[in-house]
């Protein structure tokens, strides 16, 4: 178990090397995770006892790495294990990318190049966007920010201080997973069912801190009315309070219709507002921003108070 003085340092230091260095860029783990979740996925889900076959498959995928990590981190000397906890995280985290991929959106939409801001924004959501007009892109961009907040950057942060850095690893292996696996399609409906439930139980508490870290540092009534009157009408119970929060704090409305697989989807609108544009995408990033920080400064905060003081 490591202490919480430990634990802050060594996530502070996961941070600045997240934004120094950004995801690798060469050989991924992630990309060799995907390519051995596909080959689970392809030997088990043969339609028989499907949902079985899903919980079967999502241990093999998940456990024995963060079994391994478990292991090398109790039997290795100490300032190896510290360096292990820290690749850990940083490869759990995804700060510095989000940024890097939804900044460009903010320029693209504020010249007015349309076109490219649809291909940039295709390449961070699942909705189509060949035809979308700036409101919808905005808003796109603004919900992928304030989401993947939590999927991306605090729910690791938080079983990093549960768990160490296994903690983290098993955190972004089971949300990879939900992102592979989770779809209600024919394919998925039933196999994926327990990689949907899993990420949903791992983010159950850092999702609603995060929506209460959001809250906090925003128009923080606003957040929280649009928290306790919307979140639950969005399908997701995890990103329903992060982006309904987020949306208030920010003084923005997000969700509403959008295209999935040529088809118009009438979602619920969240938030409170003015409609989502370029500027805003800007401020859901900063939202972001300032929320590692006060995660990291509260981290920093319970370390100092559990330090015992020799007056």
């Amino acid at each position: 178990m490591l202490s919480l003085p430990l634990i802050a340092t060594l996530a502070t230091a996961s941070v600045a090397v997240d934004r120094f260095f950004g995801e690798p860029q060469r050989a991924h783990p992630l990309v060799a995770f995907g390519k051995l979740a596909s080959r689970i996925e392809a030997r088990l889900n043969t339609g028989t006892r499907a949902r079985l076959m899903g919980i079967v498959a999502w241990l093999l995928a998940v456990a024995p790495p963060v079994l391994i990590a478990v292991w090398l981190v109790s039997v290795l000397p100490f300032a190896y294990a510290c360096a292990l906890h820290v690749a850990l995280l940083w490869f759990a985290l995804g700060a510095r990318s989000l940024h890097d991929h939804i900044a460009p959106i903010a320029r693209a939409l504020a010249r007015r190049d349309l076109a490219e801001a649809r291909v940039l924004t295709s390449r961070i959501v699942s909705r189509e966007t060949a035809h979308a007009d700036e409101a919808a892109l905005s808003r796109a961009a603004v919900e992928s920010a304030l989401e993947n907040g939590n999927d991306a950057i605090f729910g690791a942060l938080f079983w990093f201080a549960i768990f160490g850095g296994p903690g983290a690893l098993g955190f972004r292996l089971a949300n990879t997973l939900d992102a592979m696996w989770g779809y209600r399609t024919p394919r998925y409906l039933r196999f994926g069912w327990a990689a949907a439930r899993f990420d949903d139980a791992l983010n159950w508490i850092p999702a609603r801190l995060t929506a209460a870290s959001y809250a906090l540092l925003g128009d923080t009534r606003t957040a929280l009315q649009c928290w306790r009157d919307q979140a639950r009408r969005w399908d997701s119970p995890n990103a329903g309070p992060v982006m309904a929060a987020g949306a208030g704090s920010l003084n923005v409305q997000i969700g509403g219709p959008a295209v999935y697989h040529g088809a118009i989807e009438n979602r619920p609108t969240l938030g409170m507002g003015h409609a989502a544009s370029a500027p805003d995408v800007i401020a859901a990033l900063a939202l972001v921003e300032r929320t590692i920080i006060l995660w990291l400064a509260v981290l920093i905060v319970l370390a100092l108070l559990s330090v015992p003081f020799h007056g």
